[in-house]
């Protein structure tokens, strides 16, 4: 694949404070979903699941490249989104619950994380179906003067959809600063890449708007940082949209509900050598910049987190009956 790689981790400027969250981010997420899909088949969890392992250098990376007010808008493999953006472990397993405290009030489960307050505006299940939300959060960005910047981010099936098409289109027309952000994990559920898309190279399909666009190596967070950087700087200046495709690989199924049936089992081995928290892990080790100690600690935290937010999921109450009538329209 093309896209640039930062193989030495003093090439990025970033402080060590920084560098250790990024660890400590990843592999909060990578924790959570494992924890969620033993709380799924332990039948805790009801409904769709689809887990974001091997995937976690993507969302903390981007992320990572956002100012505190700009935006960000998911598909639904939404929990590591939903995490690097600042939503608590906690609501965000009382949401895979269904309970009163998750951060969409239990209303929308795994795949509709939520918390405006953070300028999270999203996960959404239909695909492609919030590329045109992206574009109208921009608009308003503009038109309201706020200098946000929105990341939108979907998957490589969806840059088949007319929603696709559509939203780049008028993006482009409309100047509006909009990241396009294409998590390519090489398959759309159980269909590869090759099999639905013409034009295997996603970031390809930006020129017939005229917008920039690169190719990432998804499995490296500084990689993704880097570019992301780019792309929120080049949007922010009043350029337009900036489209980036993130080549990446889910180490699980498309959902719990998935038997994997698709894939060879030499292919997700092939993958998972490249693990993005055990290379990056290392990589901090290299360079003189992560303890045997530290290592201990950030496993310990993020355990104790874990366990505190089943704890807190499981003594959350379930939403009262009356709140079915709440929260049908907008308050005017």
């Amino acid at each position: 694949m093309e896209g640039k790689t930062v193989t030495k981790v003093a090439q990025s400027g970033l402080d060590k404070k920084t560098l250790l969250k990024f660890l400590h981010e990843m592999l909060l997420i990578r924790k959570f979903e494992d924890k969620a899909g033993e709380l799924y088949a332990r039948g805790k969890i009801a409904g769709f699941l689809h887990l974001y392992n091997g995937e976690e250098a993507v969302a903390v990376g981007a992320v990572s490249a956002l100012q505190k007010h700009d935006l960000l808008i998911t598909h639904y493999r939404d929990h590591g989104h939903g995490i690097a953006k600042g939503i608590d472990v906690n609501r965000c397993m009382a949401e895979l619950l269904g309970k009163a405290t998750g951060c969409a009030k239990g209303r929308g489960g795994s795949m509709h994380f939520f918390d405006a307050s953070l300028g999270f505006y999203g996960g959404w299940a239909i695909v492609a179906g919030h590329l045109p939300l992206a574009v109208g959060l921009g608009l308003a960005s503009n038109i309201l003067g706020k200098n946000q910047v929105t990341l939108c981010v979907f998957g490589d099936g969806a840059t088949n959809n007319g929603y696709f098409h559509e939203a780049l289109n008028l993006a482009k027309l409309w100047t509006v600063p909009v990241v396009f952000l294409c998590e390519n994990n090489l398959y759309g559920m159980g269909t590869a890449v090759h099999r639905a898309s013409a034009v295997t190279e996603m970031y390809k399909k930006a020129a017939a708007y005229n917008i920039p666009a690169e190719q990432v190596d998804g499995m490296d967070v500084l990689a993704v940082r880097e570019a992301t950087d780019k792309a929120v700087d080049h949007v922010r200046k009043g350029n337009g949209p900036y489209f980036l495709e993130v080549i990446t690989y889910r180490f699980r199924g498309h959902s719990m509900a998935d038997p994997i049936l698709y894939r060879d089992k030499g292919e997700v081995d092939e993958w998972k050598q490249r693990d993005p928290i055990v290379t990056f892990r290392q990589k901090l080790e290299t360079e003189g910049l992560l303890s045997a100690q530290e290592v201990e600690q950030i496993e310990r935290e993020t355990d104790e987190m874990i366990a505190e937010a089943v704890r807190f999921a499981e003594a959350s109450p379930d939403p009262p009956l009356s709140d079915l009538y709440e929260d049908i329209y907008a308050n005017p």
